[in-house]
């Protein structure tokens, strides 16, 4: 083995614990905003968590976090804007990647 090997599967093994960071918390984040957007629609318990996860799917429409976004619009639209939303998006966004890692 030489250092070049030895860094190449390091940066290999950073990549994939980054990568499968960031998928844990973009899931968990979408969770949360599930949660969020089901308290301001009035849901609770299973309905709530039902609804939740059908945020967290819909982040499986297409890549990145306009899907998420639409999904939320289209269910807040008379209940909150598109401001508002993408403010609670960042938001989330680091609550979740920091409960992430403080799990670890």
């Amino acid at each position: 083995m030489t250092t070049f090997d030895d860094r190449e599967r390091a940066y290999e093994s950073k990549f994939a614990h980054d990568a499968e960071l960031n998928f844990k918390a973009e899931a968990r984040r979408n969770r949360l905003l599930g949660e969020w957007a089901a308290a301001i629609l009035g849901k609770t318990g299973d309905d709530a968590r039902a609804y939740a996860l059908t945020v967290v799917t819909s982040d499986f429409d297409e890549p990145g976090d306009e899907d998420v976004f639409r999904k939320l619009s289209a269910d807040l639209s008379d209940k909150a804007d598109e401001v508002t939303i993408r403010t609670k998006m960042a938001e989330l966004r680091l609550t979740a990647r920091e409960q992430i890692l403080n799990e670890s």
